[in-house]
């Protein structure tokens, strides 16, 4: 899968130094969406919603995805609103969600949002959630939480939102996957075992244990050697 450099970079960075746990829904904002606090005045008598959310794309030079599941008439006088009141107002009037990458202003419809189960793999929730901070794509307002179970996670929220919290978990377990691994040689101790005639003696790293006496069967008339310093 390809990633852009400057993701490899921060994607990397992120599992490096890595990142703490967190649990239940994630809070945080996305990339910031910097609107004017002068009010958005609008006045239309009946159009097509579609087409006055494209006109405020283009009046506020913003780039703007219409998903073709976004239908309705805008009819009546509109209130006076800034910007991102404006948006939210039209948002919960008529069921959407959006949500802006950085570069482009996405309008779903509610119905369209997706909720799926995200296996972690070697990735700690810490460094997913951290990752996604750090490339602003976290969204206080949809949710990324873990799951119970072995390593998932629950991503919930509208359909490029979901894209980008995959490509990104994708990314960091490529990432993972591609570091070298240091191998662990596991330590052995050093054992000498000595027979002297009925004992033994263990030198286990350089110090003796025992000795230890054992009987040696013998046939009638044969007797054992002696062990050393016996006569």
């Amino acid at each position: 899968m390809f990633i852009p450099f400057m993701i490899q970079c921060v994607l990397i960075g992120i599992l490096c130094v890595g990142a703490f746990v967190s649990t239940g829904k994630h809070a945080a904002f996305g990339a910031p969406l910097s609107l004017s606090s002068t009010p958005y005045r609008y006045t239309v008598l009946d159009q097509d919603l579609p087409a006055a959310l494209q006109e405020f794309g283009n009046n506020l030079n913003i780039r703007i995805n219409i998903s073709g599941e976004v239908k309705g008439r805008i009819r009546g006088h509109m209130p006076d609103l800034s910007p991102r009141e404006f948006l939210d107002h039209l948002t919960q009037l008529y069921n959407l969600q959006w949500y802006y990458d950085g570069l482009v202003l996405y309008v779903s419809a509610a119905k369209e949002a997706q909720t799926r189960l995200l296996l972690l793999g070697p990735i700690s929730f810490g460094a997913f959630t951290a990752a996604l901070d750090a490339l602003n794509i976290s969204d206080e307002r949809y949710t990324i939480r873990a799951a119970p179970g072995n390593g998932l996670v629950l991503a919930s929220g509208p359909p490029r939102f979901i894209a980008l919290v995959d490509e990104t978990l994708k990314g960091l377990v490529t990432e993972a996957q591609a570091r070298p691994r240091a191998v662990e040689t596991p330590t052995r101790d050093s054992v000498l075992t000595l027979f002297r005639g009925s004992s033994t003696m263990i030198i286990r790293d350089g110090r003796p244990e025992g000795p230890y006496s054992f009987d040696i069967p013998h046939q009638d008339g044969v007797r054992p050697a002696p062990a050393l310093g016996q006569k």
